[in-house]
This record gives structure tokens, C-alpha cells and sequence, in this order.
């Protein structure tokens, strides 16, 4: 296997921790103000903080749209985050309260974020293509009361099914029917006050959905601000002069925890990119912010990567240092792309919404085993635990289990404590994260597939992402989803869904030249016994993950 050393610089986790000495969370806390004062809100340590310690002229947010750009100081955003602050108290929101926030990638969804977290609300942000269903069931499930969204996205708010909804504030300066945050905004004092909590009161609701039943809502304490920021300083690497951009929207995840809080907690300037994607719009934004570190997805990737090199050579990237992935396994070929195109690696890092920070990834400070997720980062211990909950053998596959006691670890699964225990199958002390996965002699962690994909072969376990990376290896194929198909004889076949480059046309003789590539490179158990060619493969709406499930669908009732 060919692995990527680090490149040479000074990183901050080389410069605070030493490659296998023991790390405690409670090194960290002396960095956020509570330490001393005992006084607690995450918007304070974001935005307040940095302010009363000098920093209010940095630039804290800049905004890039096709026709517009604009800048907020740090002192900007506590001024207008207090504004609104104001105006939401003024209406009834309370410290416990749940304020939905449904608005595109703008400065205003961060203020709308910060300022319900300033005054003690649970703060639940909406992906900006949710539909009506999508807004209806995640509002109604909370009986929330509360909604600041904008004209545009009105029609996808049913009102009517939601009888606990009663105040929606929107962005616009006037709609008739509503309450214009902005406008209010602009009557109010420029300080407010900041509602104190507990570190383990309420910060924020995010829902993850599963292959059965509704989104569950998973709740956020105000401790993750403890993993959160360190994650920044030790996985991002941000650095008092980065200009950081994470391309996610924050209705999902990753965009709150690293577009928002993190970024925030570490004092640095955050990009936000509000046009639809292309890869002339993200090279633009990168030439033009001279953004140094970024957090993006294996799929844009992908797709900057399908763009072409006569496209990328137009634009002057050399500010960026650092390059990061998140949201689905990372194929090797997407690592190998970028080292070539930026001269840089892609560091994978994984997490979920239940876990509410990084506790697998690949420092900058470590080799890079392509393929591999990384290893635990200090502090954090993984295990590949078998069907009874002890630990396999190191290369055999297993549930991906991680030890429950990291700081953002989620608070609650909202109205369903049977969920929240699902996930402790074994006892409090290991976490089961659904994941299958292999950890080598080294420690290195790599992807297998959900625990429901596993494909069980003639008695062969097969993880469906192994083989995926093996396909997109070939450069006919875009785009590759493996799943089990039922087989009478072998009890599962390996079925592979594909969508090709332009330049390929799908024949018999492309797809048994694919299964034998699989077949020579992989393993004869492994190679498909089926492929089918797609237009396009079925995603998630928020991260673009492909849905193995719906491929399983499809193939039960014949496409």
C-alpha cells in the first residue's frame, strides 16, 4: 500500500501533544472563559470572547454570491447577533425554546444560529432544500414554536399542520403576515444580554434518518464547544491567519459544527460560499479569499476532479495548505487526484451527527494509508467489537465501536430514549456507531459499509465500499454503489450500480472488462456478478451520499 508522508510545516497538534502520550479532554477547558467564570453559552465563547480579548476588527465572516461579497468583523457579528437576540426575546423565545432556522448560506444564518444560542434556545438549522415534508416533520416532532426563514422558502412551510408554530420571522424587510427580523433588528440596542447554562443544557437539534421510520433528532449540550474547538485546532489545523472554508450548508451536521461553532472557537475568518456549485464558482472563491484550509465532501471532489485540469490551471490556488473530507468514505483515487492537482493530501475524518465531532481522522501530522479513514485522534479509543461485543482480531471485520467518553457525544435522542439505547447494545461503555470496519496492526481504521450492507457471499463477508473504490479506480466509471443481491444458491451476489464517464458507452464488453478488474485487482469474490448502468444514482439531499437502500429497492422490483 502506498502511503502519503506529511508534508513539512508546523502543525498545531505537533506543536501541544507528543505521538502517544496519554490526552485528557480536561486539558482544554482552560481555554474558554467558564474556566474562571463558571458562565456558560457557546455564541459567547464564538463571538463575545474574541471581541472582549481584542480581536473585534479580524474578520470573522466572508460572504461570496455571483453578484455579491461582503465582510463582518467580528465586532459586526456580536452587534447584529445581539440585535436579533433582542428581537427574538422580545417575542417570547426563552432559554430551552426551540428556534428552527430555515435560510440559505448566508451571514444571516449564522446570526440567526447564534443569536437563539445567545439567549439559552435550542437552535435547530434546516437544510436549504428541505421540502415541505422534510420542514413539516423535524418542526412538528419538537412542537416548535419558533421559525426565522425567508420569503423565498415560505411556500415549503405548512403552516397548517403545524398548530404549534406561532411565530415565523423572516429576513425579508417586510412580508405581510410576518415579523421582519432584519428590520426590528436595526431598532434594537447593539447589546444584549447572555442568557448562562450548564454545559450539558441544550445547544442544538440536528436529525439523522435511518434506512426505517422518521428522523430521529439528536440534541447537542453546550460541551461539544470542548471537541469542537480542539478538533479545529488539531484536525482543521486552523491558525489565527487561516481563511477557512467548509462547503457545507448547516442544516447538515457538519456545517454547524464546522462551518459555524468550530471555525468560530478557533478566532478565524470563515468563507461562505452562497451560489449553486460549479467548479469555476469554488475556484473562484478559493483564488479570491485565498483560502488556506478546506473542508469539503469525497462528491465535490469528485466532481472538481471530472471537471478537467484546463479548468483548475485558470485559477491561482496555491493559498491552500490543508484539504479535508468528510461525509462519506473517501476513495483513494480522489486522495491521488489532489496530490497531483494540489500537490496536497486529502485528510478523511469521521464522525456522525450522533458523535457531534471528529474522533477518527487523519492528522496532518500522520502518514495517510489511502483508503483509510485515519486512527483515533488523542484522546478518543475505537475498537472492532463482534456480534457479542468483544474486540475482533486486528484485520477482521467488525462493528466500529468507540468508548464513551468524549465531550460531544450527543445529549439525547429527542422523545425516544429506546433509540438513544439502541446505540449502547453492549453496555454504557462502548458506543456502536452502525458502521462496519477493519482496524490494522497500526491502528488505522477503514470503512466496510453499514452494518446492514454487509454482503454475505457463498460465506464470504464483503464490505460494499471496498469494492466501489475498486470500480471508480477504472476510468469508465463515475460514480459505483455496491449492495447484496439475493442468490438462492450463494445466499447474496455482488450487484454493482454505475453511472460512466462521458466518454464510455455501456456494452457487455465494458462490463466484463469491469468485473474482471475487480476480479484481478480486488479479490475473485469480490468482482460484481452483476452491473448495471445508471443516468444517475440515488443520493441524500444534504450530503450526497449514495442510498444503498434505494438501490436494494430497485433491485427488488425489477428497476
Amino acid at each position: 500500500m502506498a502511503v502519503l508522508t506529511p508534508a513539512e510545516g508546523s502543525h498545531n497538534i505537533d506543536e501541544e501533544w507528543k505521538e502517544g502520550e496519554p490526552f485528557h479532554w480536561e486539558r482544554v477547558h482552560p481555554e474558554f472563559t467558564w474556566y474562571e467564570t463558571g458562565k456558560v453559552n457557546m455564541t459567547y465563547e464564538c463571538v463575545d470572547r474574541h471581541v472582549e480579548q481584542g480581536r473585534g476588527e479580524k474578520k470573522a465572516l466572508w460572504y461570496f454570491s455571483e453578484h455579491e461579497e461582503q465582510s463582518w468583523t467580528y465586532l459586526d457579528l456580536q452587534k447584529e447577533v445581539n440585535r436579533w437576540a433582542n428581537v427574538l426575546k422580545n417575542h417570547g423565545v426563552g432559554k430551552g425554546d426551540f428556534v428552527f432556522v430555515f435560510l440559505p448560506k448566508h451571514p444571516h444564518c449564522h446570526v440567526a444560529m447564534l443569536a437563539a444560542v445567545k439567549i439559552g434556545a435550542v437552535v435547530g438549522p434546516l437544510f436549504e432544500a428541505f421540502m415541505e415534508e422534510a420542514v413539516r416533520d423535524r418542526i412538528k416532532d419538537c412542537d416548535g414554536e419558533y421559525l426565522i426563514t425567508s420569503s423565498e422558502f415560505l411556500d415549503r412551510v405548512p403552516k397548517k399542520e403545524l398548530p404549534s408554530l406561532g411565530t415565523i420571522f423572516v429576513t425579508d424587510d417586510h412580508v405581510e403576515g410576518y415579523v421582519s427580523i432584519t428590520s426590528e433588528a436595526k431598532k434594537e440596542k447593539e447589546e444584549a444580554m447572555t442568557e448562562w447554562v450548564d454545559l450539558n443544557d441544550g445547544l442544538n437539534i440536528h436529525y439523522t434518518s435511518g434506512s426505517t421510520g422518521k428522523p430521529k433528532g439528536i440534541i447537542h449540550a453546550h460541551r461539544v464547544m470542548i471537541q469542537q474547538y480542539q478538533t479545529g485546532r488539531w484536525v482543521l489545523d486552523l491558525k489565527e491567519d487561516d481563511i477557512y472554508w467548509c462547503t457545507a450548508h448547516p442544516g447538515w451536521v457538519t456545517g454547524t459544527v464546522y462551518g459555524v461553532f468550530a471555525p468560530l472557537l478557533n478566532g478565524v475568518t470563515t468563507v461562505i460560499h452562497g451560489g449553486r456549485f460549479s467548479a469555476e464558482a469554488w475556484y473562484d472563491v478559493i483564488e479570491k479569499a485565498g483560502v488556506s484550509v478546506w473542508y469539503s465532501a469525497p462528491t465535490a471532489y469528485r466532481m472538481l476532479k471530472s471537471a478537467g485540469e484546463d479548468v483548475r490551471r485558470r485559477y491561482d490556488l496555491t493559498s491552500l495548505r490543508h484539504l479535508l473530507s468528510v461525509g462519506e468514505p473517501l476513495n483513494p483515487e480522489v486522495i491521488y487526484w489532489a496530490q497531483e492537482a494540489f500537490g496536497l493530501r486529502v485528510h478523511d475524518t469521521w464522525w456522525m451527527t450522533e458523535t457531534g465531532a471528529q474522533l477518527i481522522a487523519n492528522l496532518p501530522t500522520r502518514n495517510i494509508k489511502p483508503g483509510s479513514m485515519g486512527r483515533p485522534i488523542p484522546g478518543v479509543e475505537a475498537a472492532v467489537l463482534d456480534e457479542e461485543g468483544q474486540e475482533r482480531p486486528r484485520g477482521e471485520v467488525g462493528h466500529l465501536a468507540i468508548r464513551a467518553d468524549w465531550p460531544a457525544i450527543m445529549k439525547e435522542v429527542w422523545k425516544n430514549e429506546e433509540k438513544y439505547a439502541s446505540y449502547f447494545p453492549h453496555g454504557e461503555e462502548w458506543y456502536i456507531a452502525g458502521d462496519l470496519a477493519i482496524m490494522d496492526e497500526d491502528g488505522y481504521v477503514f470503512f466496510q459499509g453499514r452494518s446492514d450492507d454487509m454482503i454475505n457471499a457463498s460465506g464470504e463477508r464483503i464490505g460494499p465500499f471496498e469494492v466501489e473504490s475498486k470500480l471508480l479506480e477504472h476510468e469508465a466509471v463515475a460514480e459505483a454503489g455496491v449492495v447484496g443481491k439475493p442468490d438462492e444458491v450463494r445466499g447474496e451476489i455482488v450487484k454493482a450500480f454505475i453511472t460512466l464517464t462521458p466518454t464510455y458507452v455501456a456494452n457487455e464488453e465494458l462490463l466484463e472488462e469491469l468485473r474482471l478488474f475487480v476480479k484481478r485487482r480486488l479479490a475473485a469474490h469480490a468482482a460484481p456478478k452483476e452491473i448495471e448502468v445508471m443516468e444517475e444514482l440515488p443520493k441524500t439531499q444534504i450530503s450526497g451520499k449514495i442510498l444503498r437502500r434505494k438501490l436494494k429497492e430497485r433491485d427488488r422490483v425489477g428497476g
